[in-house]
């Protein structure tokens, strides 16, 4: 139960770290969820950049994106910190992660079926919250002998 604990809360954390560091690398990186972020403009990414006004606003993206990959990635290392096994033996951490991860998990969901509900990261928050649910599982049996 130790392994159905730590591995899906791995599985995230190495997830999150990858997109992240996807974001911070990729020269366009509003271009990965094209579809979904056009529908919510109402309009094309080469509409919006047309207009004189919004010159400089493909840099100021691209800052916004490099930040938040920051963010996605650390939040990532802490996930798979704290997932190890010798870390997760404490109960309390066990629960703690379990429980700002759920909430990570399942505000993500809310926002994407909310805001961008075209999005391909709808099917990862659902593969996401499968993943929770089986730390959860983990959790709960955490110390029964098998």
């Amino acid at each position: 139960m130790k392994k159905v604990f730590s591995i899906p809360l791995l599985i995230i954390g190495y997830t999150m770290i990858v997109l992240g560091v996807r974001w911070m690398i990729v020269d366009e990186p509003w271009m990965l969820d094209q579809v979904a972020n056009e529908e919510r403009l109402n309009m094309t990414f080469d509409q919006l950049f047309s207009y004189e006004i919004n010159n400089t606003l493909p840099d100021y993206l691209k800052q916004i994106y490099r930040f938040f990959g920051l963010w996605v990635t650390i939040i990532g290392l802490f996930i798979t910190s704290l997932s190890r096994e010798n870390i997760s033996k404490d109960s309390i951490i066990r629960i703690i992660i379990l429980i700002c991860v759920g909430i990570m998990c399942y505000s993500g969901l809310i926002l994407v079926h909310v805001w961008i509900p075209s999005s391909p990261f709808l099917y990862l928050a659902y593969g996401m919250i499968l993943l929770h649910l089986v730390s959860v599982y983990g959790h709960i049996n955490f110390n029964k002998k098998t």
